[in-house]
């Protein structure tokens, strides 16, 4: 099974190159990254310049694991003990950055498709505020024009199981059973498309990462090769 990679794994390779004698391929391969990554740092050449984060103080290393991959190159390094996740248990419900823009779109699906799911149901489950709810409600929303109905499973702002268990909770509140159950009947398909959409998005994802981390390692050996050359010069 593969071991878990630090809290901070850029932060804590700058760290490890600065601090050991350890390879590029031990660094990259207990950090989870790329060894061009890795070799960035070490030359500079990273875009971002990270503060080192030290996984001895964290406990994630110790320094007798240390010493021994610094012995030999070939020693893959194992973590002592796991990030520890924090979990949220106040406050609205946290939705990554990159996802906030959808929040409209799903809210709105919501309206259209469970009318009867309360907006602090909607609140808690996609982590917005009445205020929104309302806007995108009565179409007074500053971005309304561009709002389309989506459903927030497949945008990843909440899980199936999730969404279910407010529709049934609604639906049961506002003598809709019957009407719940004909939804259910629908959810190996619902789930079948859902699947494919994240399969869809999980390549494209996977196609730009593996797109920006060819730029970067072309960019790198470009650098490289004219530090050489002015060297010989």
């Amino acid at each position: 099974m593969t071991q878990p990679t630090p809290l901070m794994p850029h932060a804590t390779a700058s760290w490890l190159v600065d601090n050991t004698a350890l390879s590029f391929e031990q660094i990259a391969e207990f950090c989870g990254l790329h060894i061009l990554e890795v070799q960035a740092m070490a030359d500079d050449l990273a875009s971002s310049k990270y503060t080192g984060r030290d996984p001895v103080r964290s406990g994630e290393l110790t320094m007798a694991e240390i010493e021994k991959g610094q012995a030999d190159a070939t020693y893959s390094l194992k973590m002592q003990k796991a990030p520890v996740t924090v979990n949220r248990t106040k406050g609205p419900r946290y939705t990554p950055v990159s996802k906030r823009q959808d929040k409209p779109d799903g809210i709105a699906w919501i309206l259209r498709a469970h009318p009867e799911i309360s907006d602090a149901q909607i609140g808690k489950l996609i982590g917005t505020t009445r205020n929104t709810i309302a806007a995108i409600r009565d179409r007074s929303h500053w971005n309304i024009a561009n709002i389309q109905p989506k459903d927030p499973v497949t945008l990843g702002l909440c899980s199936q199981r999730e969404l279910d268990a407010i529709v049934a909770k609604a639906a049961k509140k506002a003598g809709l059973d019957d009407q719940a159950g004909d939804d259910a009947r629908l959810g190996d398909d619902r789930a079948s498309l859902i699947e494919e959409l994240r399969a869809e998005r999980d390549a494209q994802t996977k196609a730009a990462a593996e797109a920006a981390q060819e730029a970067e390692a072309a960019a790198w050996l470009e650098a490289k090769r004219a530090a050489e050359a002015a060297g010989e010069e």
